[in-house]
């Protein structure tokens, strides 16, 4: 179940297959809440307990099922609005800091909770991790997937962090070492090659470069975003002249 999409994320011509990963979680995430999901009890009681954040809300508003979306905001607003004319009923405003012994009011406990968490988010979160664990696992028992991570394009900067720190969770003794010389040489070279093209892309506006070829830095910018921040991000109006 997990094998696939993780040797398909490592198949794919990425900066890294983490985030390729994660895209696709979250493109199946966004199509399963928006499907015919929201109209089951357990779900809708899922989405209503822990509502969406910002950007999931934004992602579902774009991608058109206004009524799904509708129908799932209502019922939570209703959940929400409940939930909240109970507790202020017995609120009391008081000092609440660093220095003072009165608990935090259920009312502001509920909200900073509901405020915080996302249906969505959960949903792709769990099964990353799943996937994580299914990499380093495979690494230690298929010889033909542990090629694909020694030649992979490297990782961006939060997954070499989280991979070196899961990786002694799964794997032991040599195993363990030949990852981590696995991640250290892919993910350094792959920075490197990036820096290299980004650095390109910004001689490309020197005027004693214009009639030089883009050779690959045309989206060393995209890239670079990528590998340092984990962000996949579209060419702007510069982008699209570098065409």
């Amino acid at each position: 179940l997990y094998t696939i999409p993780v040797n398909e994320a490592f198949d794919k011509e990425t900066e890294c297959p983490y985030c390729a990963m994660l895209e696709k979680l979250n493109n199946d995430a966004l199509d399963f809440t928006l499907g015919p999901s929201y109209m089951e009890d357990d779900v809708r009681m899922e989405t209503n307990r822990l509502g969406f954040c910002g950007k999931h809300v934004k992602e579902m508003y774009v991608r058109g099922n206004r009524l799904g979306l509708a129908l799932m905001l209502k019922t939570h607003s209703d959940d929400v609005i409940e939930k909240i004319e109970k507790m202020q009923k017995g609120y009391k405003p008081g000092k609440t800091g660093l220095f003072s012994k009165k608990e935090e009011a259920p009312l502001n406990s509920y909200i900073d909770k509901v405020s915080s968490t996302c249906f969505i988010c959960n949903k792709v979160d769990d099964m990353f991790k799943r996937f994580v664990s299914t990499s380093l696992i495979l690494y230690g028992r298929d010889e033909n997937f542990r090629r694909k991570v020694a030649s992979c394009k490297g990782y961006c900067l939060e997954h070499y962090n989280l991979l070196l720190k899961e990786a002694p969770k799964v794997l032991s003794g040599r195993y363990l070492e030949d990852f981590a010389s696995d991640m250290n040489k892919t993910f350094i070279s792959g920075l490197k090659r990036v820096n290299e093209d980004l650095s390109w892309f910004i001689d490309k506006f020197d005027y004693r470069y214009v009639n030089e070829p883009w050779k690959n830095s045309k989206d060393s910018l995209q890239r670079m975003a990528l590998k340092l921040e984990s962000v996949s991000v579209e060419p702007g109006e510069e982008g699209k002249k570098a065409d």
